[in-house]
């Protein structure tokens, strides 16, 4: 986008908000030509756009949701449209005058920016349907995944509540437990229910473990009887949550994967090594490789690369950015543990760190930064992995 950013003849900052948003035009000798609300509504934004003279860039901060509908209106009126990141945006208005939080000051902000520091800007990709399909699938995914971890979490606080030994003996990630959750209630309406009953609901699962979990419940004083009245019709609630979340969550995994079954690039990355649908999914959905000129600025977005600091002689580089794109970040790491034992290149890398003294995960965020290199080259050419 620095490009375009340098050949326009203006910038249309837009300040983007769910009923309105507040427009600023700045020339190229920094006059602000335009300043006030708009709609957010295609007439509005039609008339909006057909003001602005030839050759005009539209900067937005955010490229989605809110954001969409200006983007397509801009693009039908024949204007580039670029994105400047709100923790862009954020950073920049320290650099002017005043320290006011308004629309008006914040659309001055976008414009001045896009047109003094055009590096700062990001392209916006032009509509891909079957990408836009499953990029909004993978949100909703997210959102169950999220809805989960909730329940999830607030199910172990009951059950913690109730009786400890049993809470640290439950796996909330075997349907066979959530099943018996679900089905009986918490550890006392498993006690009512019986050893017959508890066993045969959880059919299939570790029998040490289950024997370990009845026993600690017969080792456990039982609260009171209202308690246990309110704590059994609780327990089953979240556990049917927490399942449907999952099965949901799955479903739409599958869904997700059909969509980008015809996208060359999500097929040659699950030719990498402990690449998945999911992180496959994520990677062709989150990732414009475009964006990126080599495989260090990718490793840097998905938060793999370390972070040299450098005073005068002495430079060094010390843990990985926290910044970056958190859940490639931990796709790439966690997805890792399936190498360990590989005999790949990957898997070798890994058992060369562990001899250099590093930790189990020092060594993954290693492993994960050398399979960037990869998946870069593989996204870039658009090429199937070869050892």
């Amino acid at each position: 986008m620095v490009k375009e950013a340098l050949g326009c003849t203006a910038v249309l900052g837009l300040d983007v908000g769910k009923s309105s948003h507040w427009a600023c035009l700045v020339t190229r000798a920094g006059e602000v030509a335009l300043n006030g609300p708009v709609a957010n509504a295609e007439a509005d934004l039609d008339a909006l756009f057909s003001r602005a003279p030839e050759g005009a860039l539209v900067v937005v901060d955010q490229a989605r949701n809110i954001g969409s509908l200006a983007i397509r209106r801009a693009r039908l009126a024949g204007l580039p449209v670029a994105y400047l990141p709100g923790i862009a945006a954020h950073r920049a208005a320290g650099l002017f005058a005043g320290d006011a939080k308004t629309d008006e000051r914040d659309a001055m902000v976008i414009a001045k920016t896009a047109l003094g520091i055009p590096d700062s800007l990001l392209p916006v990709a032009e509509p891909d349907e079957a990408l836009d399909a499953a990029r909004m699938l993978a949100s909703q995914r997210d959102h169950m995944v999220t809805c989960a971890t909730r329940d999830k979490n607030r199910l172990r606080s009951i059950l913690l509540e109730s009786c400890p030994a049993f809470e640290a003996l439950v796996d909330l990630s075997d349907a066979r437990w959530l099943s018996a959750l679900e089905r009986l209630g918490g550890p006392w309406g498993i006690a009512d229910a019986g050893k017959a009953s508890f066993g045969a609901v959880t059919r299939g699962a570790d029998r040490a473990r289950m024997d370990a979990a009845w026993a600690a419940i017969a080792g456990s004083t039982r609260p009171s009887g209202a308690r246990v009245a309110a704590e059994n019709p609780m327990v089953a609630m979240l556990a049917r949550r927490i399942r449907e979340a999952v099965e949901e969550a799955s479903r739409l995994d599958g869904e997700i994967s059909k969509l980008l079954a015809g996208d060359d690039t999500y097929r040659c990355l699950t030719t990498v090594p402990g690449i998945g649908p999911r992180t496959a999914s994520e990677l062709v959905i989150g990732v414009d490789i475009s964006r990126f000129p080599d495989h260090d600025h990718l490793a840097s977005y998905c938060g793999v690369a370390p972070r040299n600091r450098q005073s005068g002689s002495s430079i060094s580089s010390v843990s990985a950015s926290r910044q970056g794109n958190k859940r490639l970040k931990n796709l790439l790491i966690f997805s890792c543990n399936s190498l360990v034992r590989s005999d790949n290149r990957f898997g070798e890398y890994y058992r060369r760190c562990r001899d250099r003294g590093m930790c189990h995960g020092e060594a993954l965020k290693a492993v994960a930064r050398k399979r960037v290199k990869v998946i870069y080259a593989i996204m870039r050419d658009r090429v199937p992995y070869s050892a």
